[in-house]
């Protein structure tokens, strides 16, 4: 896979995933109890050797540097990196990435003479495993131009993807990005009844773009100079279809978009089930992550049903349910979680810093409290007796230390809930 460079697109602000990114990128986002979320497209990278890879960003970029930096060190003697283009100023421009498309186009001063003959351009933010090489040499041997990882999904889903219309042939013949429900009740389906080398199915009758993307070399500085198009769904993928040969790639395996509040607590939900469509450890493509060198989780009369608990934990006298708990999480006694999604801790707290933080509860979970759909960031203290059910099933405000959005509750990272708070 030496001909192929990729290039993954972290550089949105994340304001659908607040505020688990106020104080850091989409990518650095954290995942699954010990991963992030660039873990996903990097891993899927390195397990068919794509090994030349660059992440653009220009968000709170401090963590997912030392994120990348601290994990990603590929041998000496290969060619192989994992490199940040930060967006920045230059000459010939001072403005912020403007889109997906523009942040290619700025960001190609540094990879355009890197030896390549197709760019894999990936998103920051999707849980999915695939093998890239099957949609590589698929591209290839069709002799696309441009090949779109595309999927099934329904009609709830549409609106928030870019959806492919076909000819009965299979062919493309319009992409629109984002339509609303008035218009997917005119178009229908993705696929004509009349179709003669595709089915539709019932249940996901619309075939939407997975914001994956392999374009051969000159194509894409073509379409990159010849406008000034901003964005790939919205305008460079449309305006492609008829000058250049745009094909799909079907992809039937799990795919999630994780970045709303909503779809990023569903994907955790997911992986606590007894058999999730998708699951971090694989034995042959497990997704790598910075190794930390913790003790194993130690759990005193504590009571575990369907969850996922990472390792240096400790669970005193809990009940934890239907939760995925991140590392270095601290749970006092009696507490009960339920259906909630615990980050974890980036450190121990010492009895040096435990005095410093004066009144506010210590990093972790207090007794008695009882958590039920909440996603609680990293480093948050939470204390003795609080309650956070959402019981008036409000849908967005912004509490005492704590935030609904889509009807879950979020303590943000650092956040400090007080002893007794009830909600």
């Amino acid at each position: 896979m030496r001909e192929v460079l990729v290039i993954i697109l972290g550089g949105g602000q994340g304001s659908r995933l607040y505020p688990l990114t106020q104080l850091r990128s989409k990518p650095a986002v954290p995942i699954g109890g010990k991963y992030r979320l660039i873990d996903v497209p990097i891993s899927n990278c390195l397990h068919v050797g794509l090994r030349r890879i660059f992440v653009l960003t220009q968000f709170n970029s401090a963590s997912l540097n030392r994120h990348i930096a601290q994990t990603y060190r590929l041998d000496l003697f290969s060619e192989g990196f994992v490199e940040i283009l930060a967006a920045e100023q230059t000459p010939e421009s001072t403005k912020w990435f403007q889109g997906t498309a523009d942040a290619v186009r700025r960001a190609s001063r540094h990879f355009h003479e890197y030896a390549a003959d197709y760019y894999l351009i990936l998103a920051g933010d999707h849980l999915y495993r695939m093998d890239f090489s099957e949609m590589i040499e698929a591209h290839i041997e069709s002799q696309a131009d441009i090949t779109i990882a595309a999927q099934p999904v329904t009609p709830a889903d549409a609106p928030a993807m870019g959806i492919f219309r076909f000819d009965p042939d299979g062919r493309i013949v319009a992409f629109e990005e984002k339509p609303n429900a008035d218009r997917l009740g005119e178009i229908g389906s993705s696929i004509p009844p009349d179709s003669r080398s595709m089915q539709a199915d019932a249940a996901k009758p619309f075939v939407a773009s997975m914001g994956i993307y392999v374009f051969s070399r000159e194509v894409l500085f073509e379409v990159l100079r010849g406008s000034l198009h901003v964005d790939f769904g919205r305008e460079i993928i449309p305006a492609a279809l008829s000058t250049h040969r745009v094909r799909p790639y079907l992809f039937d395996g799990y795919w999630a978009d994780v970045g709303t509040i909503g779809s990023f607590y569903d994907a955790h939900m997911m992986l606590t089930r007894p058999d999730p469509p998708f699951s971090f450890y694989d034995p042959a493509r497990p997704i790598y992550s910075h190794a930390r060198f913790l003790p194993p989780s130690r759990l005193n009369h504590a009571t575990i049903v369907s969850s996922l608990v990472a390792e240096g934990c400790y669970l005193d006298g809990a009940s934890v349910t239907d939760s995925v708990v991140g590392v270095r999480t601290a749970i006092g006694e009696g507490a009960k979680i339920t259906r909630s999604v615990l980050l974890g801790a980036d450190h121990y707290e010492s009895d040096r810093e435990r005095r410093r933080s004066g009144d506010a509860p210590p990093i972790g979970v207090g007794r008695g409290t009882v958590l039920d759909r909440v996603l609680v960031d990293k480093n948050a203290r939470i204390g003795d007796h609080v309650t956070l059910v959402n019981e008036q099933g409000v849908d967005e405000m912004d509490g005492d230390g704590f935030y609904v959005r889509d009807g879950i509750v979020i303590v943000p990272k650092h956040g400090v809930v007080k002893p007794g708070t009830r909600f």
